[in-house]
């Protein structure tokens, strides 16, 4: 899904040229596309560099369908989303978009809060487009509608259909969250870490669920000094939201013994109760 769920490549080994190839003329430097250049641009660059790239060969071909698209990806993993979703656009009047231009220029939409032409854009894929991508967006846009059912369904069915699933359990996590049904949301929380034990944002998600039920313990999850000290002061914070001042005294304390040298906020929140 765009910068979010961009797939890794793999680069194959190049075959000695023949002296033929070696003198066959290339034309500009984009006929080496064949090897992969927009790809590898895509993975590999900066994204500033991407769209630097992508918006210099389109200056140079502007009738190249692939580079259109290129570019529109280079945009949406260097945060620039309405200019991709423009683009997009433009490529489905034209008619030159396929299905998986569709769902790009869908995922555009969502990253840019445009929800309900984010709708109709998944709604114009055909049904027999079934990807991890499809159904991962299918559940953010359910789950801004709040049409619950269709949103279990569909995180459910993007969790079968990767090798790593974090990413969208903590998603999901946070709907059940969102509901009130924290049980349910520890629970996927919970699943996030096993399956991505670096995923900060899990954990720091799995301890508000427990301070919302004024659970003001950490759980036993892996987790670093400077990580623990975060955790203990956002649940710190839980603590003051639900008006248990002196836990939270604790808890602050806790967090600034801990790691004084990277948690300043601790103190103050401290020095203000």
């Amino acid at each position: 899904m765009g910068a979010g769920l961009a797939l890794s490549i793999t680069l194959a080994g190049c075959a000695e040229l023949t002296d033929a190839q070696k003198n066959a003329d290339l034309g500009s430097v984009n006929a080496i596309d064949a090897t992969g250049l927009n790809d590898i641009m895509l993975n590999l660059a900066d994204p500033s560099e991407s769209v630097a790239f992508f918006r210099d060969s389109l200056a140079a071909e502007p009738d190249r369908i692939d580079l259109k698209k290129s570019y529109a990806q280079a945009l949406v993993q260097n945060r620039q989303y309405a200019e991709a979703a423009l683009i997009y656009e433009q490529l489905i009047e034209d008619g030159q978009a396929d299905s998986n231009d569709r769902l790009n220029y869908a995922d555009a939409l969502v990253r840019n809060g445009a929800w309900e032409e984010a709708r109709v854009q998944l709604d114009a894929i055909p049904p027999t487009v079934e990807t991890f991508d499809r159904y991962f967006l299918e559940a953010l846009v359910a789950d801004h509608n709040k049409e619950w059912e269709k949103a279990d369904n569909f995180y459910d069915i993007a969790r079968g259909l990767t090798t790593r699933p974090a990413q969208v359990l903590n998603n999901w996590g946070i709907s059940k969250l969102d509901r009130g049904q924290y049980s349910a949301a520890e629970k996927l929380f919970k699943q996030a870490i096993a399956a991505d034990s670096k995923m900060f944002t899990a954990k720091n998600n799995l301890v508000i669920t427990l301070g919302k039920q004024e659970v003001y313990r950490l759980p036993v999850i892996p987790m670093n000094d400077k990580e623990r000290a975060i955790l203990l002061y956002n649940l710190a914070r839980e603590a003051i939201r639900n008006g248990d001042t002196d836990i939270a005294r604790g808890l602050l304390s806790e967090s600034i013994d801990i790691h004084p040298q990277f948690f300043q906020p601790a103190v103050s929140l401290l020095a203000s109760l």
